[in-house]
């Protein structure tokens, strides 16, 4: 008797949805706490505070329902044959459009423009009610409904332009990749994420936002003064205009070897009146390129995807994990698919040992602003973000601990604290 597959799956799934929802209780009952944690008692000021709950719940009864609706509708999806089904029905497509339904690409080409489609309808009601009633209620959302499906189009058009060659280069790879496929579908991901990382930015990027740059002052003179002297090869600063869409506030860094270039949301300098504390927030972010963070999670990853790859390998060819889901033939993608919902267990422990690492990367970032002597305005900064983004207070440790990349700001403030050791 064959292995159940596809209920093993299914039933992981439930099972998962029922655990995170316990912590998504936690959590809940957390952010109900009608009072600061002692280590913020004036530190955020009480209105923050309650503008802060007031969102946090307001997003919390809106994950509980997302969240059941997206399990009824990928269990429904797996246990009752629909992959199958609709694989068939784009099969009937290409056929009725007098295209060769036996071209494994056109096929997948066909296949991924219904799903795409039927992923469209079903999460845009939920984008439009995060967006235009959560938050604009409390004050972020600047966006219009033009500007919105705008984003959206251009989106959906990037997608159709980008992903065929991508998918049709994957199919071919899998179909003569032979002993070395995992190497090669490696190489080919490895090679695909470097040219995506050095043309989003530059291509990309601006189809959604102005980047403008920095105007020359006090903040671009410290800014510059900084990353000379830890050497870091900063070749321009931007400015981006986030608070067309919203007003929640962030900085962040990219670029490959001598060309590094370091994006402030305009949200960040307005919000954050003391420079030093948006340096003391860029001084952090230079932690992370200077402790090799960046690179020591670009190769994390790149070792996973391999270790994936080669997992991929040994079940492409097992016709028992297709004929579970409902296939009687092997498409590529449809085992990439299946691949990556067999190793959901799998997926759930790297991605909680990957957190752990990124909270004490963070730790470590700040402890290397704090170095330079930046503990005063990075304290200062991240408050005012906690604040500013109203981000929730009061945390669950169970919740946290499993979910967060970063450490609540209770922590990282008593981290801040905290005298340094001395050196002998």
């Amino acid at each position: 008797m064959a292995f159940p597959y596809m209920e093993a799956v299914v039933g992981f799934m439930i099972l998962m949805y029922i655990f995170e929802t316990y912590l998504d209780v936690r959590q809940h009952s957390a952010l109900k706490l009608p009072t600061l944690p002692k280590t913020l008692e004036g530190v955020i000021s009480q209105e923050k505070f309650e503008k802060s709950r007031a969102y946090s719940l307001d997003k919390s009864h809106f994950h509980f329902v997302h969240e059941f609706v997206t399990i009824v509708i990928d269990s429904t999806i797996l246990y009752f044959g629909v992959l199958p089904w609709f694989w068939k029905i784009s099969g009937d497509f290409m056929t009725i459009a007098s295209l060769n339904a036996e071209n494994e690409i056109l096929h997948t080409l066909a296949f991924l423009a219904g799903v795409m489609i039927w992923s469209q309808i079903t999460d845009l009601p939920f984008s439009l009610y995060s967006t235009f009633v959560i938050e604009a209620r409390h004050g972020f959302n600047k966006q219009t409904p033009w500007l919105f499906f705008r984003d959206m189009i251009k989106g959906i058009f990037l997608s159709v332009i980008i992903g065929p060659p991508i998918v049709a280069a994957i199919i071919v790879i899998v179909q003569k990749g032979g002993p070395y496929l995992a190497i090669y579908l490696w190489a080919f991901t490895f090679g695909l994420s470097i040219v995506m990382m050095t043309l989003y930015p530059v291509l990309i990027a601006p189809l959604f936002n102005k980047f403008t740059p920095l105007p020359d002052g006090q903040l671009r003179e410290k800014i510059e003064k900084l990353a000379s002297s830890l050497n870091y090869p900063l070749k321009k600063l931007f400015v981006v205009d986030g608070s067309t869409r919203s007003s929640h506030s962030n900085a962040y860094m990219y670029g490959f070897f001598k060309n590094k270039r370091i994006v402030l949301y305009d949200t960040l300098i307005q919000q954050c009146k003391d420079d030093e504390e948006i340096v003391a927030v860029i001084a952090h972010e230079l932690g992370h390129w200077k402790l090799n963070h960046t690179v020591y999670t670009f190769v994390a990853m790149q070792i996973l995807t391999l270790l994936q790859f080669g997992g991929y390998t040994l079940v492409r060819n097992s016709t028992d994990l297709y004929r579970s889901f409902g296939f009687d033939t092997q498409p590529v993608l449809i085992g990439l698919i299946i691949f990556q919902h067999t190793v959901i267990p799998l997926q759930q422990l790297v991605s909680f040992g990957l957190n752990l690492v990124s909270r004490s990367f963070e730790f470590q970032a700040d402890g290397f602003a704090k170095k330079l002597g930046y503990a005063s305005g990075l304290r200062g900064g991240l408050v005012k973000l906690q604040e500013e983004n109203l981000s929730a207070m009061n945390t669950d440790p169970w919740y946290s601990a499993y979910h967060y990349s970063h450490p609540p700001l209770v922590e990282r403030l008593a981290a801040l604290d905290k005298p340094d050791k001395k050196e002998d």
